[in-house]
């Protein structure tokens, strides 16, 4: 039995493995052209020099396939991007591509033993909260999975630097707010918003910061990294009779109960938004715009509309371009089919208020068979 058990137990990581360097391979030279066009770090185009676009093909987690028993749909932020392409928002090239966060960088946040923590596949297995990783050689969890997470975060303190520079800038990814400095959890492994921020105090750019997280989830990470800097006002709304359990502290947190629809979120955020600005005196404002509050979500109960969401976010983006605030946008979570559709609304909103003189400068298309086999 013991035999039988140890040989499926080979079997179960030979095939993990398998399928993870098959992945690896396919996903480095068989992207789709589209997705080819941002494998490079390089410049991009600030739409209307007001609204920048962060991503990168990086971002893509590919394990064989397996990535879709996680709850989370890492395919959603390569469907954001597609979607904004063929329908006719911005090219390829206008999309700034980042470089991956640096080791230097996390340690600006994190600690020397989380870093050693990460070339063990079980520990990172917890942090996703996705047991077959475990079962992965670390090499290949690193370059299949912890790379993706990198260059999202790159991709959080490029997006700090653009705001800075245009005013608005969206990462297609990031909002990592679970990762505290000596761990991961909740499916978040580098706290990107932190280490971007850190990053912008470091060179001089930034002295103060505001997280306003709107994300169902209490940015429990966030409020642990900046607790007692002044520099730094945390602001967490969020369902409070879930996960986490218990809630850490932030600056500002404003519990709702599970069933709570658009139009209370919505009264809550205008009263809150505007005197947690006042109290924050920021340089620059990080939004954590996860749509897990969408009604349906799987993980959680709140019971907001697409409509909603879209307006939750205009609320936060247009009180900081009337202020002057430059703005980052991180996507943060979302774990129903229709997440990705939702956030991909409450960009092409930004882009087509400040970011366009016309609106559609782009030619419309359907996407090609690989592009919808890519994203799928």
């Amino acid at each position: 039995m013991k035999k039988q058990q140890s040989k499926k137990r080979h079997r179960q990581v030979f095939l993990a493995a398998g399928c993870v360097v098959a992945l690896v391979v396919f996903g480095c030279v068989c992207p789709p052209k589209s997705f080819r066009a941002v494998k490079q770090s390089r410049e991009g185009r600030a739409m209307n020099d007001k609204v920048a676009v962060v991503y990168s093909k990086h971002y893509q987690i590919n394990v064989g396939g397996l990535e879709k028993l996680h709850s989370f749909d890492i395919h959603k932020y390569a469907k954001i991007y597609l979607a904004l392409n063929t329908n006719g928002l911005l090219r390829p090239e206008d999309v700034f591509v980042p470089d991956a966060v640096t080791k230097e960088q996390i340690l600006l946040v994190h600690t020397p033993g989380f870093l050693a923590s990460l070339k063990d596949s079980k520990t990172v297995a917890r942090y996703l909260e996705a047991p077959i990783v475990a079962a992965a050689p670390a090499g290949l969890v690193d370059a299949a999975v912890l790379n993706a997470f990198r260059y999202a975060t790159g991709g959080t303190i490029l997006a700090g630097r653009l705001a800075l520079k245009h005013g608005i800038a969206i990462n297609l990814a990031g909002g990592y707010h679970h990762a505290k400095p000596n761990a991961g959890e909740g499916f978040n492994v580098y706290a990107d918003m932190a280490i971007a921020i850190r990053a912008l105090q470091k060179d001089g750019l930034i002295k103060r910061a505001l997280i306003v997280d709107l994300d169902v989830h209490q940015g429990n990470g966030s409020a642990v990294i900046f607790a007692g800097d002044e520099a730094v006002f945390t602001f967490s709304m969020h369902e409070g009779d879930i996960y986490p359990i218990p809630k850490e502290k932030s600056d500002l947190d404003v519990e709702l109960p599970a069933g709570t629809g658009d139009k209370e979120y919505l009264r809550q955020l205008a009263e809150h938004l505007p005197k947690v600005i006042e109290a924050a005196r920021p340089d620059i404002i990080f939004l954590q715009a996860g749509c897990d509050t969408l009604t349906g979500d799987p993980l959680a109960r709140l019971q907001m509309t697409t409509d909603g969401i879209v307006r939750r976010d205009a609320m936060v983006i247009d009180r900081c371009a009337s202020q002057g605030i430059p703005v980052v946008m991180c996507l943060g979570g979302g774990y129903s089919e229709k997440a990705w559709r939702v956030q991909y609304d409450s960009v092409r909103r930004i882009i087509e208020k400040y970011g366009l003189t016309q609106r559609r400068p782009y030619r419309q298309r359907s996407p090609t068979v690989k592009e919808k086999l890519y994203t799928k």
